[in-house]
């Protein structure tokens, strides 16, 4: 009994992780589907969202009224910061050879970093929860965290938004059809430059939802950029390049993936090889993701 109350506890941590994950890498698929551009400084940018998350809530370390306001201040800098990189740097290069945007992206997330070590300096960072979301609740008789808690009850809320956004309004309705076929979106009088302004913007504005929640599960520093992004480009590969679900579907699969190896000792050892191995065996058997297209 106690040995499946630690694994519903690790499952359901490794969902919340997955939902954070989430929120990066479909930012990342979503730039990706309309613009084909593979953005490097998504990781960048979701690092500035967890900054930006710690400035709010540090002015009153424990507040709820500052958390909340931090959840909506920091995605909405990130998106702001999203719309200044794309405007004068990005717009230039989407119809650019595949290596010239890969350096460029590169290039913005290295100035984004020194940035963050600029501003907030290069020594680790932490983020205290608000007084109510500390603590744990029982599960089973184990410890869960209220805050990852907090999380899972967030994660319908932001699935059921960004379906109400993707299916239910024109500019959704645009994104998708431009992911399927973008010349085709151009040629029937639509403004593509605009749109791909608009997607970049709503991209960024996750990758720093998903760095705001982030921040105070972990200690900020950094150089923390290159571990999400890695993590997102491998759920976004196993899902499908531009693949909503697919991405959806491989970020939960990986949180639960390393949130389960915290109960085995071997696979504890092996735990950063898991993405990489799952992200193996999926393009071994099906080389365009499990919901990709091949192009």
């Amino acid at each position: 009994m106690e040995w499946m109350a630690r694994v519903a506890v690790q499952l359901l941590s490794g969902i919340s992780i997955g939902v954070i994950l989430f929120l990066v890498a479909s930012g990342l698929s979503l730039i990706f589907g309309v613009s084909r551009v593979i953005n490097f400084a998504h990781g960048a940018l979701y690092m500035v969202g967890a900054y930006l998350a710690y400035s709010v809530m540090s002015q009153a370390p424990g507040s709820g009224p500052y958390f909340w306001l931090a959840l909506l201040l920091a995605p909405l800098g990130v998106a702001l910061l999203g719309l200044v990189v794309e405007v004068a740097f990005l717009r230039r290069i989407y119809r650019a050879e595949p290596l010239y945007q890969l350096v460029m992206t590169i290039a913005i997330a290295f100035v984004i970093g020194d940035m963050v070590r600029t501003v907030w300096g290069a020594e680790n960072r932490s983020v205290t929860r608000p007084d109510f979301l500390t603590g744990a609740v029982s599960i089973l008789g184990q410890p869960f965290p209220v805050y990852n808690l907090l999380v899972l009850g967030l994660a319908p809320v932001v699935l059921v938004g960004l379906w109400w956004v993707f299916y239910r309004t024109r500019w959704g309705m645009l994104v998708r059809a431009a992911t399927w076929d973008r010349d085709m979106v151009g040629a029937l009088g639509v403004n593509t430059s605009h749109l791909y302004t608009t997607v970049f913007l709503f991209g960024a504005w996750l990758g720093g939802l998903g760095g705001a929640l982030v921040a105070p599960l972990q200690g900020l520093a950094p150089g923390m950029d290159t571990s999400v992004l890695l993590l997102a480009f491998v759920a976004v590969v196993i899902g499908g390049l531009g693949s909503f679900f697919g991405t959806l579907l491989a970020a939960v699969l990986l949180g639960v993936a390393q949130g389960l190896a915290v109960l085995n000792p071997l696979l504890r050892r092996f735990d950063i090889v898991i993405p990489f191995a799952l992200m193996a065996l999926v393009l071994i058997a099906r080389p365009q993701g499990l919901f990709g297209q091949k192009e």
